[in-house]
């Protein structure tokens, strides 16, 4: 009888126990983590010099942009929109802020996802400049030894409202 309640506080002590392991995150290398990085710094030169080819250079060739209006596929769809962004408005100051606990492997070793913020200022032809900011969650694939940003998604958030006119 010792022996099944033994028995039974083990098996339960370890089924407490596993999902617990199971949810500690693999820790990304710093390695990558600075690989990481390096892709968001090229993000953002190529976002403040308004280089469309230089921002769809740093996409998977299966990428997948998910803006606030809709998907874009492939480099070829990502160069072109950029493109029209930057005709509509210079953009200066893109800063990206990755969030210092959000780089997890996802699946394998090869698939690192990250998240945090992003801002710029805009300046429409014949305009007044003003800022933009909002969130991104990004996945970045590993080809041979370099790594490629493969889905983003980016949204922007609202300016907040007006202050209440008082008569």
């Amino acid at each position: 009888m010792q022996t099944r309640l033994l028995g039974a506080l083990v098996g339960l002590a370890i089924s407490l126990a596993l999902p617990t392991f199971a949810q500690q995150k693999e820790t990304v290398d710093p390695k990558v983590i600075e690989q990481l990085n390096a892709i968001a710094k090229k993000f953002d030169e190529a976002v403040n010099n308004n280089d469309a080819a230089a921002v769809a250079a740093l996409f998977t060739e299966d990428a997948i942009f998910v803006t606030d209006t809709g998907a874009l596929y492939g480099p070829q769809a990502i160069e072109k929109q950029f493109a029209e962004w930057f005709k509509g408005a210079h953009h200066s100051n893109h800063m990206t802020k990755a969030d210092p606990n959000s780089p997890r492997i996802v699946g394998t070793a090869d698939k690192i996802a990250s998240n945090g913020e992003w801002s710029e200022t805009d300046e429409p032809p014949n305009g007044k400049p003003f800022q933009v900011k909002g969130y991104w969650l990004s996945i970045d694939n590993r080809e041979g030894d370099a790594w490629k940003i493969w889905m983003v998604c980016s949204n922007v958030t609202p300016p907040p409202p007006a202050p209440a006119q008082t008569k």
